[in-house]
């Protein structure tokens, strides 16, 4: 599959199994989000698309408990998360693969998916190794080997691997082919598009527009804390805002 190319197939979208209702985040005194509505329905996936600074990030940390909104909800499966704490969040079935990997350089590579399978059982940890490895067939060849020494690309499929091993029901990416080479890039694009093949629903946060565009269902384009512009990624690429102003064209 070529994920510069490929549209996402439709999906059934009646359930939304995340949704942000008038969420207002805020850093301190600075209000980073700004009255945000959001859905995600199930089997899908929808990117987030905007300059730096739009509130992407803070989207996803607001969502996964890292912050919580001073107003508004988060909800999971219809269940209020606003303010669960993070680790419960993972509980529950939200899965993060961050920006910048935050993968643990001192800890093989076998260490670390397990660390992102500390809500699971032992048996059931060695099932989601393998299914890991299923994917990402070079981080079974890397097992032994410290995180720090990994390539950028490996160390992308290990902070992928690493989420996946709590077995979320949703999995949010952010900036998966942040620093990567193009080659690399085509590769984790192909391999995101899998993982939402077998059923797994994506909210992707991601720097290149087209490519995010290419694969996703839906998008919410933001500019300073505010959804400025939501519809189909189709609709998305055809639009001459976003083709301007994220796809780089005149």
């Amino acid at each position: 599959m070529n994920a510069a190319t490929a549209p996402a197939p439709a999906v059934e979208t009646a359930a939304a199994v995340l949704r942000l209702s008038d969420v207002n985040t805020y850093y301190g005194a600075i209000h980073a989000l700004r009255g945000i509505d959001l859905e995600v329905h199930r089997g899908e996936i929808v990117t987030l698309i905007g300059a730096n600074g739009a509130g992407k990030t803070t989207t996803l940390r607001t969502i996964s408990g890292l912050l919580h909104p001073r107003t508004g909800t988060v909800e999971f499966e219809g269940r209020d998360i606003s303010h669960v704490a993070a680790h419960e969040v993972v509980r529950l079935g939200i899965g993060q693969a961050p920006e910048g990997r935050r993968i643990f350089s001192r800890l093989t590579v076998v260490e670390n998916l397990l660390m992102g399978g500390f809500t699971r059982s032992a048996a059931e940890n060695h099932e989601q190794v393998e299914h890991v490895y299923a994917l990402f067939p070079r981080l079974r060849e890397r097992a032994g080997q410290k995180g720090g020494t990994l390539s950028g690309g490996e160390q992308q499929m290990l902070a992928i691997g690493r989420a996946l091993m709590g077995r979320p029901r949703v999995l949010l990416l952010d900036e998966p082919s942040l620093g990567l080479a193009p080659i690399l890039v085509q590769q984790i694009f192909e391999i995101i598009g899998e993982i939402n093949a077998r059923g797994m629903t994506i909210l992707l946060v991601e720097q290149n527009a087209l490519q995010a565009l290419s694969i996703a269902h839906r998008g919410y384009v933001l500019q300073t804390g505010h959804v400025v512009l939501t519809g189909s990624a189709h609709d998305l690429r055809e639009n001459e805002m976003v083709r301007k102003a994220y796809l780089g064209e005149s």
